[in-house]
C-alpha cells in the first residue's frame, strides 16, 4: 500500500495559492487514475480517496490519496493518523509540497533532509516520521524573507501557470517510477519531461560585463 499526501490549506480562497500545489497534484492523480470520490474523514482530519496505481512493469499498488484539512501547519496530524490506521512505514508515504528554495518548475525528491522552514513538513516530521519521501515542487522564492508568507499564500501569476501545468503533467506521466519506490529515476524522468532553469531570485545570474 502507498499513501500519497498533498499539502495545502482547505478552502476555495486558497485553491490557487503556491502553498496548495500539493493539493492540486493529488487532485490530478485522482482524476487521471479514476480514484474513488473524495470523502472527508474526521478520524484523519483529511479528505481521502482510494484507487490503484501501477509500477513500470504493470504491477498494481493500492494507493490512498490524502489532503489534510488541518491547515498547512498541522499537516502531520492527518498523515500520522493515516499511517497508524494502515500500519504504514515511512517508505510507503510520499508527500507532495511546495518548495520555495527551488526555482519555479524545478523538482527534487528527498528523504530525511531538513524541513528548511516548511511548517507542513516540520509538522509531519514531529508527528509522523522524518523519513517520509518528499516530492518537492519548486514554486520560486520572492527574494526577500519578509515576503515569503505573502508569496506562498498568493496565487501563481498567469505567466507562471504554464510552468506549473508542465511540472504537474510530468509528475503524472512519470508516476509509475514513484509507485515502484524508484525515487531517483522518478526525479530524473520528471525533469526530463519538464526541464526548468535552476535560477533562484535570491541568487540571480550575474550579468555579462
Amino acid at each position: 500500500m502507498l499513501l500519497i499526501a498533498g499539502l495545502g490549506n482547505p478552502g476555495v480562497q486558497y485553491a490557487g495559492n503556491r502553498h496548495n500545489i500539493g493539493f492540486r497534484m493529488v487532485d490530478e492523480i485522482a482524476a487521471s487514475h479514476r480514484f474513488s470520490p473524495w470523502q472527508t474523514q474526521s478520524k484523519f482530519d483529511a479528505q481521502v480517496c482510494e484507487g490503484q496505481l501501477t509500477t513500470p512493469d504493470g504491477g498494481g499498488v493500492k494507493t490512498i490519496l490524502a489532503k489534510p484539512q488541518t491547515y498547512m501547519n498541522e499537516s502531520g496530524r492527518s498523515v500520522a493518523a493515516i499511517m497508524r490506521k494502515y500500519y504504514l512505514k515511512p517508505e510507503q508515504v510520499v508527500v507532495f509540497h511546495d518548495e520555495i528554495d527551488m526555482a519555479l518548475g524545478r523538482f527534487r525528491m528527498a528523504t530525511g533532509r531538513s524541513a528548511a522552514g516548511h511548517n507542513g513538513i516540520r509538522s509531519i516530521y514531529a508527528l509522523a516520521s522524518t523519513d517520509v519521501r518528499r516530492a518537492r515542487m519548486g514554486v520560486g522564492h520572492p527574494g526577500d524573507k519578509s515576503a515569503v508568507k505573502a508569496s506562498v499564500l498568493g496565487d501563481f501569476h498567469p505567466a507562471e501557470r504554464p510552468a506549473v501545468d508542465k511540472l504537474i503533467a510530468a509528475c503524472l506521466e512519470a508516476l509509475p517510477f514513484l509507485v515502484a519506490g524508484m525515487d531517483d529515476r522518478y526525479q530524473g524522468e520528471v525533469m526530463r519531461l519538464a526541464p526548468a532553469p535552476k535560477s533562484d531570485p535570491r541568487n540571480p545570474p550575474k550579468e555579462n560585463s
